[in-house]
């Protein structure tokens, strides 16, 4: 039997597992509580196999349940098991200084971004910008993959399926959104300058930047990202921001290689 059977055998194996960890991941997505019922219906559940999973979580604190409205809401017990996570994520601890500094130089809010699930990004590490008017951001935070500048580099190194790739951009939200044919020429653009840049297009008046960090795959597993106000971010300033953001990346690639991190 190949790795590839033996994995796809044991996910078979689990599906209780599987079940479990989507019901996780829709409550953390929701902003507000749901009900046993929605929540079902959402994920393609029977409402009984979801409310007794749903009993099992709430035992273990990592679901809430309120008994007066009977809706269910992520649990702070998941907060031990992120913070263990980050403290454990090399990549994170390495890059936060440099963060640090990058948000100084620039006058930009910098994060660093990790997939963590399937088509979602989770801010792993963040530093805030000094400016009076800045973009609020948390640790933490989930976004979807395909979105903003961060999307273009994962579409354009991740992602070789047009199918999917229209599938998965017709769910994106956007201040200004682009036509599908603008965005893929966009992508193009990113995959042979090395990142990428969204102007106002996600959000009005904020550019977004990004350079991709690759995994041992050879794929895009996370990335660097420096959010600043577009009026004080400059197109002329973009080139020298992604010099210093590809350098960063770079040093932390090496010191990874030389720990066998």
């Amino acid at each position: 039997m190949t790795d590839a059977n033996q994995k796809q055998t044991t996910k078979r194996q689990v599906p209780a597992v599987t079940r479990a960890l989507a019901i996780l991941r829709f409550l953390a997505r929701s902003p507000e509580p749901k009900g046993v019922n929605p929540i079902a219906r959402e994920l393609g559940l029977i409402p009984s196999t979801c409310l007794h999973i749903l009993r099992v979580l709430q035992d273990e604190g990592l679901v809430d349940f309120d008994s007066n409205t009977k809706l269910y809401s992520i649990g702070i017990g998941i907060l031990p098991l992120a913070r263990s996570a980050l403290l454990r994520n090399t990549f994170s601890t390495l890059i936060q200084p440099r963060l640090s500094d990058l948000s100084v130089k620039f006058g930009v809010t910098s994060i660093a971004t990790q997939l963590a699930e399937p088509g979602q990004m989770v801010v792993v590490a963040l530093s805030q910008s000094t400016l009076p008017f800045r973009l609020q951001v948390d640790l933490g935070s989930r976004f979807p993959a395909l979105i903003s500048a961060t999307g273009r580099l994962f579409a354009a190194f991740n992602m070789a399926d047009s199918d999917a790739l229209r599938t998965g951009f017709n769910k994106l939200v956007w201040d200004h959104p682009p036509s599908f044919e603008s965005w893929t020429e966009q992508v193009e653009e990113a995959r042979m300058r090395g990142y990428a840049v969204d102007q106002g297009t996600y959000i009005s008046g904020v550019t977004v930047v990004a350079v991709p960090v690759f995994g041992t795959s050879g794929k895009m597993t996370r990335s660097i990202v420096a959010i600043g106000i577009s009026e004080r971010l400059k197109d002329k300033q973009i080139p020298k921001l992604v010099k210093e953001m590809q350098s960063i990346r770079d040093r932390i690639e090496d010191i990874q290689i030389d720990t066998g991190s």
